[in-house]
């Protein structure tokens, strides 16, 4: 089954992919209720209350960051005002000039839980999305830890649809990126380190998996800030990102309108940084 959140007149409402296109859930079942996916499977999407996220969880992207291949997940938050619709103008924040794309897939928790093992893990998802982990590099690497340059609103494209677990097998899945039609990822899923399996158990371990949470798996290498020269996001740039079998989400990129000239929180490297 495949499940999407579609803005209307009436506002929100969930569709379901049918052969005909996609219907109005509430409106074909005569059940207002079914008319947000919070209640079909008690997950928010696409308003996800958090996104737990895995950096590094590809080889070739932690070596061409210069990293050692982790040994133990490295794991941070984005909140929920990050996500951003999946064809909606991606904002290219005043306060950086290194925005970058993130292929990503990502696993959408339907029960939840705590303590879920992996062989368990499937019955608590509730299905797959694709996500692009747009990231402010200069501000991420700012400091050691990463929460300001994975935290700008509306910096996270997410969706086109959830697909549902019995729909597919995200073992080993293409997973890309393009930038303005030229290819800048290209992997498959089954290079992941920490598995889909993994990663559920992995965050299960210290918190307790809610309805609608989003896991986002990490990204392959290829990104900007690693190519020679570095390539970044600019206004005007259309950027896609495919997961097969799950779909694309695509963004036109557009400069922030109204950012402040003289804000004191610039890091090196982002227009008139340097605190």
């Amino acid at each position: 089954m495949r499940l999407a959140t579609i803005a209307t007149a009436r506002g929100p409402r969930l569709h379901v992919r049918a052969r005909s296109g996609y219907v109005d859930a509430g409106e074909a079942a005569g059940d207002e209720r079914l008319s947000s996916l919070q209640h079909v499977l008690a997950a928010a999407v696409p308003a996800p209350p958090r996104i737990l996220c895995l950096g590094l969880n590809y080889s070739e992207h932690a070596l061409e960051g210069g990293r050692a291949v982790p040994t133990w997940p490295d794991a941070f938050v984005r909140g929920s005002d990050s996500v951003l619709a999946p064809y909606a103008d991606l904002v290219k924040p005043a306060l950086t000039s290194k925005f970058d794309y993130e292929a990503e897939l990502g696993i959408v928790i339907g029960a939840g839980g705590r303590y879920i093992r992996a062989e368990k893990a499937l019955d608590a998802i509730a299905g797959f999305v694709v996500v692009n982990d747009a990231s402010c590099r200069d501000w991420q690497r700012a400091a050691s830890q990463w929460t300001a340059g994975k935290n700008f609103t509306g910096s996270m494209p997410i969706g086109p649809e959830v697909v549902t677990t019995d729909e597919v097998d995200v073992s080993d899945l293409a997973i890309s990126s393009t930038l303005n039609g030229t290819v800048m990822q290209s992997a498959r899923t089954s290079q992941m380190l920490v598995s889909v399996p993994a990663a559920v158990e992995f965050f299960s371990s210290f918190t307790c998996l809610a309805p609608g949470d989003v896991i986002a798996t990490g990204t392959p290498g290829g990104v900007g800030f690693a190519r020679t020269p570095p390539v970044w996001m600019e206004p005007g740039d259309v950027i896609e990102v495919t997961v097969e079998d799950i779909g694309t989400i695509r963004n036109r990129v557009v400069a922030e309108d109204g950012g402040p000239d003289d804000w004191r929180w610039r890091p090196a490297g982002s227009p008139g940084g340097g605190l």
